[in-house]
């Protein structure tokens, strides 16, 4: 991995040492410049689980992706510069019920003690939380809660709501590879139903939902629609991306 091409592209120094500073400063800069984004899945593009294809999108092409992509994409960074990394397999909440195993790929940061690191799931924590810890932590994004839940897996709670449940059994990463298929093709999955582009923003947080530009600065949103020629700018000017054409004429049906 070319190291210094993926700090330049997140805007973070090298660090001395693996260390727990080091960690939440890369972390923060990742969450605060990559965006979580399933245009991949809308443009109908091969999502390839390997650390040289996730480099070339998220590096070379400035691209951004889901949580497959973007922890997947930052395991590597870690662990060039000196982390131990796991990859873990989470159920994501919603709809009242968890999901599927490997619905989410989450990471596991050795350290003094264990850390949750997570850069691919939208809205979340900016920088790591304590793994073991039992108070509530806070953070940029609000306060998190981790429980011990049974069969030893570990409930991750956002403001008081369950976000995810994690196991802590290690895992590679190509053992997400048929999930992250399903994703990215099911007419059942919320990627192919929907298309969005977020990022938070040391005010609050700016996301393309479809063609809809929803900005929200201290606690204040604003929503409205954009025409095809102000999608392709928006996508430059707020997430650095860039398109041919807006994504909505690629969109599924």
């Amino acid at each position: 991995m070319d190291v210094d091409a993926y700090l330049a592209r997140i805007g973070a120094a090298k660090p001395v040492a693996p260390t727990a500073a080091a960690l939440a400063e890369l972390h923060e800069r990742h969450v605060m410049t990559v965006p979580f984004e399933n245009l991949s899945v809308q443009l109908r593009e091969p999502i390839v689980l390997d650390e040289e294809a996730l480099f070339d999108k998220i590096v070379l092409r400035r691209r951004g992706g889901f949580c497959y992509e973007l922890n997947g994409a930052f395991a590597g960074l870690l662990r060039a510069l000196g982390f131990r990394v796991s990859l873990l397999s989470a159920r994501v909440f919603g709809g009242g019920r968890y999901g599927a195993p490997f619905d989410h790929l989450a990471l596991r940061v050795e350290l003094d003690e264990p850390w949750l690191a997570d850069v691919g799931f939208g809205r979340f924590a900016r920088r790591p939380l304590r793994l073991t810890a039992c108070e509530v932590q806070a953070d940029a994004e609000g306060e998190f809660l981790l429980l011990d839940a049974p069969h030893g897996d570990i409930e991750v709670r956002h403001n008081g709501e369950p976000a995810y449940k994690v196991e802590e059994r290690p895992r590679d990463l190509a053992d997400f590879v048929p999930t992250c298929w399903w994703q990215a093709t099911s007419p059942d999955s919320h990627f192919t139903k929907n298309l969005v582009c977020t990022l938070p923003t040391p005010t609050g947080r700016v996301t393309l939902a479809g063609d809809q530009l929803i900005e929200t600065t201290e606690g204040k949103r604003s929503e409205r629609p954009l025409s095809a020629d102000e999608l392709v700018e928006t996508y430059r000017s707020l997430f650095g991306i860039e398109l041919a054409e807006a994504p909505s004429t690629f969109a599924r049906t």
